[in-house]
């Protein structure tokens, strides 16, 4: 009977669809659970979104999600000339200065892990080109990074490295796994071909070899052996140098992926590594070597990790100064950030003004408190992902990478058990599959803000959306100018539905904010410098 009436709806959706006089976009196949719903997609329907870009004059774009079930909700209304009766500094106006910059997006995306490969391969070959399309498609929410692991992590099925022949510090038996050629080289081809701009991926390996450590096993921590320094960072060399053979450029590279993790006692795949040991692996090996790869170009991050281990990586750039010189940027994971202050992260990027930031890694479910491990149509997980994200561009980040792309409805597979969740989830033996809340937040961001969008000024009145409750702005909002000169504003509303009054050059644009929703406002401007005459829009 359910089956029955997910018929019935995806066929009554698709005919309005058919019929719907200049409406380009497919609607979602809502699916409602305890707190929202998710969209439900098969292999002959799923829901897409196309962003405006012909705008008439005198009118601006909005896209709502909401806790209630709206997603992309879109309208076109008109600017109004700026209201005098209305002060700069009453509630729920928020002005705009395009003047004042700050800095330039790079992209949005998640992880390619082999659950992910596996799970998207676990579904017919038309709902496989739906999920990829949804992700970094013109009419999906056009992801532009990915994240890939160097061979095995915990959502593998099995523990392997690229060369598990002891003691080959020449690497003569380097070879990729079945796992790169039947799950992650095929997903990475597709989104290419696909995607509406470049991919830039950005590899990170979880351990070496067990050869290689000091603990004879790629999973449960243990340091990589001094001696083999150097063949560690080839290591990293002959990954890029092969996945390029394979039609697929590595953009940057990690130091390691949480290489305070085996603190923990995690039991998946990791490394140990001590802070005077990755000043000297980075100064002396991986630095020079990447520098040197035949696979020309890739930027090194290092970090890796949690922001709250900032000061301590800190302490490593003092005992290395050297080792700062071969480093392009900070990766950092959002995991502990409800606990630590964004402070950290502005202060090391003030330290190191030549450097970026960027969020690698984050996901929903992760905590062992967090039952169930997936959650369909979480609301709050997608709140978590809205102000995480806007906490972090709101201090210079250059981007927000989500770990897994697809799971499967347990939240795996994982060969350790680590079940989290995913803004897409697979059942395979539905043959469908659900984009859940977190899916529609990320969009938000990367559909709107292209590569090379820059942070624009942003205040708002003095009390802001919620009275005389005042929350933390930067988890809020946000405006940006993109590269065809629109103004994008990114607001998150967690109180009841009202009114906001966006104010820039001489124009008003009011938009409707729903309760518990996210919405994105696009205006066109008209000129270069993003200053706005209202007497020249609505000509």
């Amino acid at each position: 009977m359910e089956s029955f009436k997910s018929f019935v709806v995806l066929t009554l959706l698709f005919l309005v669809h058919q019929i719907s006089a200049g409406c380009s976009d497919v609607p979602c196949a809502p699916r409602f659970y305890n707190e929202s719903s998710v969209c439900v997609c098969n292999s002959t329907y799923c829901d897409t979104i196309t962003r405006v870009t012909n705008f008439e004059s005198g009118t601006f774009a909005t896209y709502t999600s909401s806790k209630e079930g709206k997603r992309f909700y879109k309208q076109i209304n008109n600017i109004q000339c700026r209201d005098p009766s209305v002060r700069d500094d009453d509630e729920n106006v928020y002005l705009l200065d395009p003047k004042v910059r700050y800095q330039k997006i790079e992209g949005f995306g998640g992880a390619v892990t082999d659950s992910a490969g596996m799970n998207l391969k676990s579904l017919p070959l038309a709902a496989q080109r739906k999920l990829v399309k949804s992700y970094f498609g013109g009419n999906g929410i056009e992801y532009n990074m990915i994240r890939l692991p160097i061979a095995s992590t915990d959502f593998s099925t099995r523990i392997y490295s690229y060369d598990d022949y002891r003691n080959d510090t020449d690497l003569d038996n380097f070879k990729l796994a079945k796992e790169d050629y039947e799950y992650k080289i095929p997903f990475i081809q597709r989104a290419k071909d696909v995607a509406t701009d470049d991919i830039h991926i950005v590899a990170a390996s979880w351990s070496p070899p067990s050869w290689m450590k000091t603990k004879d096993s790629m999973a449960a921590g243990g340091s990589v052996k001094e001696k083999f320094f150097q063949d560690y960072a080839d290591y990293h060399c002959k990954f890029a140098e092969a996945y390029k053979k394979n039609g697929i450029d590595i953009w940057a590279m990690s130091t390691s992926n949480e290489p305070t993790s085996p603190l923990l006692k995690t039991p998946f795949q990791s490394t140990l590594w001590y802070v005077p040991d990755m000043g000297a692996f980075i100064s002396k090996h991986l630095g020079p070597k990447l520098r040197k790869c035949s696979a020309e170009g890739i930027k090194l991050l290092t970090i890796d990790d949690q922001r709250g281990l900032i000061p301590l990586f800190s302490v490593m750039f003092g005992l290395a100064p050297e080792a700062i010189d071969y480093v392009d940027g900070f990766a950092l994971h959002s995991y502990l950030n409800k606990i630590t202050s964004p402070s950290m992260s502005t202060l090391l990027l003030k330290q190191f003004p030549d450097k970026f930031a960027l969020v690698t890694e984050y996901c929903a479910g992760s905590s062992p408190s967090a039952i169930p491990k997936v959650d369909l149509g979480s609301w709050s997980r997608a709140k978590d992902y809205i102000e995480d994200i806007l906490e972090n561009l709101n201090s210079n980040f250059v981007g927000w990478v989500d770990w897994n792309l697809c799971l499967n409805r347990q939240g795996g597979p994982t060969w350790v058990g680590n079940y989290v969740d995913s803004p897409i989830i697979v059942d395979a033996k539905k043959k469908e599959f659900y984009k859940q809340p977190m899916f529609y937040a990320m969009g938000h961001f990367s559909k709107f803000l292209p590569r090379g969008s820059q942070r624009i000024q942003i205040t708002a009145g003095s009390d802001n959306q919620c009275g005389k409750c005042v929350k933390d702005p930067s988890k809020e909002y946000i405006a940006f100018m993109t590269p065809e000169d629109t103004i994008v504003v990114i607001i998150y509303n967690d109180g009841e539905a009202h009114e906001a009054t966006l104010r820039v050059g001489t124009c008003d644009v009011i938009a409707q904010l729903d309760a518990n929703s996210i919405t994105t406002i696009e205006i066109p401007t008209t000129q270069d410098d993003g200053n706005m005459e209202c007497k020249v829009l609505l000509d």
